[in-house]
């Protein structure tokens, strides 16, 4: 605490004085004055806060914590998950031996599909559709 204290008066009301005697101690204040000095340099953080809409230190600390965290998670697994979809595009392009026309038409086909879908395609979507576009009865194999 400062040495160059000035001289404040203050008159709490009954219910107030109350609550000063009670807690100055349970807060471990020296006197009632350093808890009053607390509680003022509380609520005056608290109104500024809520005025410049940002979150007390505490709250923003500890989100910012979970988020570094999160960060950390999300880029682990999206590192797993891009060596799995190369290890499965190699097997793939391996097996499959595209040229470049039926490459660029099937991306151009993604793309839409995945606009279209907003991000959420599926294996099981995706056999639906082929079901419901597909005429088996076109197929030598079935005949």
């Amino acid at each position: 605490m400062s040495e160059n204290k000035e001289r404040l008066t203050y008159r709490p009301e009954p219910e107030t004085r109350q609550k000063i005697e009670q807690w100055y101690e349970a807060d471990n204040c020296r006197s009632m004055n350093e808890f009053i000095d607390k509680a003022v340099s509380f609520y005056a953080d608290w109104l500024s806060a809520n005025r410049n809409d940002m979150l007390p230190m505490a709250i923003s600390s500890a989100m910012n914590g979970r988020l570094k965290i999160l960060e950390k998670n999300l880029s682990s697994l999206s590192f797993n998950h891009a060596v799995e979809l190369d290890m499965l595009v190699g097997i793939i392009s391996d097996i499959a031996k595209l040229d470049r026309d039926d490459l660029k038409r099937r991306r151009a086909q993604s793309v839409k599909n995945v606009k279209q879908t907003n991000g959420r395609v599926s294996l099981e979507k995706r056999a639906q559709m082929w079901d419901e576009t597909t005429d088996w009865d076109d197929y030598e194999w079935q005949s």
